[in-house]
C-alpha cells in the first residue's frame, strides 16, 4: 500500500469546508483516495474523513498537522486527528476467563486482516495463557483480590506496561472487571468493550439463561467505548440474531458468543482503519 494521510475532523457546519480542505490537498499534489462527510442538522455540526496519498505530496508529513491547524482549525473552530496508514496502531487486549472473543481477535490478526500490532494480552486470571502462547504474544496476569483492595496497585502496573508498549487503544475481550476513571481518562474513546444487548433487562450472571426463561425472540451484542458511566459509552457496532422456542439456554449462549465475536471484530476494524468519530455520546462511523 502507498503511504497515505488520514484526516478526521468535525466543526460547526459552514460553507466552504470541503472545498478548502480538498483544495489544500490537491494544490500540494496530494491524490485523494477517500472522502466521506456527514452533517448533523440537529446540532449543525460537520464531520469528515479524508485520505490522500503522500507519494508526491509537497508538505512533509511532520508539518501537515501544523498547516491544518494554522490554516483551518482556528478558522472553522475545527477539532481534528491526523493519522498515517503506515504507522500501525498498537492494540492491547484485556481478558478474563472467556476465550471466544480472544480467539477471534487473534485469528484475524494472524490471518493478516488487520494493520495492527498486538504487543500484549493482560488478564486477571491465568486461564487463557495457553492461547497467548499459541499466538506467541506476551501474557501478563495481575490477580485482583475479591475485596478489590489491590485494584489501584494492579492498574498502576497495567498502566506502566501500556505506556511502555506505546499502546494506541485497548480492547476488553470479555474482561470482567470495571476499568478505573484514571485509565479511561488516559485512553478517552480508545477502550472498546463488548457485551450482550440484554442490558438493562438482564443484568449479572447467566443473562442468556434468563432471557430464555423470559422467551425473548431476538438476542444481540453491543460494542462501545468505555466511559465512567458503566456500559453507557458511545456505541460503535451492534447486531442481532433471531431465536425461536426450539432454542435452549445452551444454544442461546453459543449464538450469543458468535454475535459477540462478530460485533467486536467490526468495531476493532473501524478503530484500526480510523473510521470512527465521537461527538458527545454518539459515534459517526464512516463507511
Amino acid at each position: 500500500m502507498k503511504p497515505t494521510a488520514i484526516l478526521l475532523l468535525h466543526c460547526p457546519d459552514k460553507q466552504g469546508i470541503i472545498s478548502d480542505v480538498t483544495k489544500f490537498i490537491t494544490d500540494n499534489k496530494g491524490n485523494i483516495v477517500y472522502l466521506d462527510q456527514y452533517v448533523d442538522r440537529e446540532d449543525a455540526m460537520f464531520f469528515m474523513r479524508i485520505e490522500w496519498e503522500l507519494e508526491n505530496f509537497l508538505i512533509p508529513r511532520e508539518k501537515i498537522q501544523d498547516f491544518i491547524n494554522t490554516l483551518y482549525a482556528q478558522r472553522y473552530k475545527m477539532e481534528f486527528q491526523l493519522y498515517f496508514n503506515d504507522e500501525k496502531p498498537r492494540m492491547a487486549i484485556f481478558v478474563s476467563k472467556l476465550s471466544h472473543c480472544l480467539y477471534d481477535l487473534l485469528a484475524r490478526y494472524k490471518a493478516g486482516e488487520w494493520n495492527v500490532d498486538i504487543p500484549c494480552i493482560i488478564s486477571n486470571h491465568e486461564d487463557l495463557r495457553y492461547i497467548a502462547d499459541q499466538f506467541k504474544i506476551p501474557y501478563y496476569v495481575w490477580s485482583i483480590k475479591k475485596d478489590h483492595s489491590n485494584k489501584a496497585e494492579v492498574e498502576k502496573a497495567e498502566m506502566e506496561l501500556l505506556k511502555k508498549e506505546k499502546i494506541s487503544f485497548i480492547v476488553l475481550a470479555r474482561y470482567m472487571q470495571i476499568i478505573s476513571d484514571d485509565m479511561i481518562k488516559t485512553y478517552p474513546n480508545h477502550i472498546i468493550n463488548i457485551h450482550h444487548s440484554f442490558l438493562p433487562a438482564f443484568i449479572g450472571a447467566k443473562p442468556y439463561h434468563r432471557a430464555w426463561e423470559r422467551g425473548v425472540k431476538i438476542i444481540g451484542a453491543t460494542s462501545h467505548y468505555v466511559t465512567a458511566e458503566l456500559d453507557a459509552g458511545p456505541i460503535i457496532e451492534q447486531d442481532v440474531t433471531r431465536i425461536t422456542h426450539k432454542d435452549t439456554p445452551e444454544s442461546l449462549v453459543l449464538k450469543g458468543k458468535d454475535i459477540e465475536k462478530i460485533v467486536l471484530s467490526r468495531a476493532v476494524t473501524k478503530q484500526i482503519e480510523h473510521k470512527i468519530l465521537t461527538y458527545h455520546n454518539k459515534t459517526i462511523i464512516f463507511s
